[in-house]
């Protein structure tokens, strides 16, 4: 009985964690796929089916070639697989038969085709009550005359230990021969393509400038909001909580117009000043101390600290969970922030440029590109995701203990 209640218990567990570890595929796949896009070569990034795993082109030195020639794993017609040089990737094919036996075709270039009787005079031969032309071909040392069934292009493909041989064969539907590589170089390209290194300095500048600044009037706004008394304190509180309400579209207009008569408009001023103040992380930090006890406060005030004094030494040191949490929170939205940047910076201000706007930008410059694309987008990813795995434990910590009492 109690084997048989492990069993259940280990099959459930099982279970459990092969569904969660699915979903937790699906969910991390894009990102992946993103993170392998941005290493592989172009060529590689139009494939189908796309595959996960970079992959480079491999290609052999011929004599008589002046580029390396790639290298390509044929069929040939015993059943064997040999890898051959592509040396003519598009040579015009006639598909021939005997009028007599549509059924057996020859495939031969058109080149050594010719029109039986000339090409003023050319003959036909009748076909299934229809007039087709006829042509001349040589086929084992036979000439034949046959009529052209269709076209095709194929390629010529050559040993590279023995050039002499050579056989034809369809490019689309040859296997290249391929070894898993990373090519690193694509970052470098998009950052010298797109400017994205002053880019990246914009948006951290804006971002920490951002964050400090939500830092610093959220906590002293929060600290007042929570301990001092005076009158109107809850009804301002309320009001001021109230604007988060505001639609961003409703401020959009009000807000340039602000900038335009500051003088701020294609300015970096405009990307920070007007952010540094926000209502949810007064709240946040409002309702993360009123947690801390007023004992604690009390005493200091008795012993001879300041209001400022009690706020560095005491409040800030026990809400730290807070502070990571709007940190985190004020990082993710600076950072990703694209249409206040899209209005306020012109988009031929490049030196002004945060990463949003220049991917933006890059998507259509780049748009036959996509490991430059990709490349890019890692470029902008990869720092918050990092922030917020760093973060994310204190992020935890303040979701249970703050928000709980008003």
């Amino acid at each position: 009985m109690k084997s048989s209640y492990r069993l259940v218990q280990w099959i459930t567990n099982f279970l459990a964690y092969a569904v969660l570890i699915l979903f937790a595929y699906i969910m991390l796949f894009p990102f992946l796929y993103m993170l392998a896009t941005s290493l592989k070569y172009q060529t590689d990034t139009f494939r189908y089916p796309p595959r996960l795993i970079p992959m480079e082109p491999v290609s052999v030195q011929m004599e008589g070639y002046d580029e390396p020639l790639p290298l390509y794993n044929v069929t040939l017609d015993d059943g064997t697989e040999k890898q051959y040089a592509l040396v003519e990737s598009s040579i015009k094919i006639g598909v021939y038969a005997e009028p007599n036996s549509p059924e057996v075709t020859y495939q031969l270039p058109l080149s050594q085709s010719r029109p039986t009787g000339g090409a003023t005079n050319q003959a036909t031969v009748e076909v299934n009550g229809k007039a087709e032309k006829l042509f001349d071909i040589e086929v084992d040392g036979q000439k034949l005359q046959v009529i052209k069934v269709g076209q095709t292009a194929l390629g010529r493909f050559v040993d590279p230990a023995n050039p002499q041989e050579s056989v034809l064969r369809n490019v689309r539907l040859t296997p290249a021969v391929e070894n898993p590589t990373l090519r690193p170089e694509n970052y470098s390209e998009v950052i010298d393509l797109q400017g994205l290194d002053r880019s990246l300095i914009n948006t951290a500048l804006v971002t920490i400038l951002v964050v400090i600044g939500q830092l610093i009037t959220s906590v002293l706004g929060g600290y007042a909001l929570a301990r001092l008394r005076f009158p109107g304190r809850d009804q301002l509180f309320v009001v001021y909580l109230g604007t988060i309400m505001i639609p961003f579209v409703v401020l959009i207009t009000p807000l340039y117009q602000l900038m335009v008569a500051i003088g701020w408009v294609n300015r970096m001023a405009a990307l920070v000043i007007p952010w540094i103040f926000t209502a949810y992380g007064t709240f946040l930090m409002r309702q993360f101390f009123i947690t801390i006890p007023k004992e604690i406060e009390e005493a200091a005030l008795i012993d001879g600290a300041s209001r400022l004094e009690i706020l560095m030494r005491i409040f800030l040191p026990a809400s730290v969970p807070a502070l990571a949490t709007l940190a985190t929170f004020t990082f993710l939205y600076a950072w990703n922030s694209f249409f206040w940047p899209l209005v306020i910076i012109n988009t031929g201000n490049r030196a002004n440029h945060v990463l949003t706007l220049s991917l933006s930008i890059l998507r259509g410059r780049a748009s036959d590109n996509a490991n430059l694309v990709m490349a890019g987008a890692a470029i902008a990813i990869l720092p918050p995701v990092i922030i917020y795995m760093l973060a994310q434990r204190f992020f935890v910590e303040s979701a249970v203990s703050s928000g709980v009492k008003g």
